[in-house]
């Protein structure tokens, strides 16, 4: 069974852009059980960015200005 914590992460993972949809779909399914609190951190601070802006990190259009979500981004580059 799903945590309410994966559960409400999914919702927030639903956005406006397809693209963005599927990726953030596999990354859930694939690495977020098994995030660890820092991790799960990082990735909450990755989905408050807009749609436009999370897409240019995933694309490696724009670099990352916060060094410390490198970790989750590159899990998600991989998605």
């Amino acid at each position: 069974m799903k945590s309410k914590e994966f559960e409400r992460a999914r919702w927030r993972c639903r956005r406006g852009m397809l693209e963005l949809d599927i990726i953030l779909q596999r990354f859930m399914e694939a690495h977020y059980c098994q995030l660890s609190p820092d991790e799960l951190q990082q990735f909450d601070r990755l989905l408050s960015l807009s749609d436009n802006e999370l897409w240019d990190l995933i694309c490696a259009r724009e670099t990352i200005r916060e060094e410390n979500l490198t970790p989750v981004l590159n899990l998600l580059q991989k998605c």
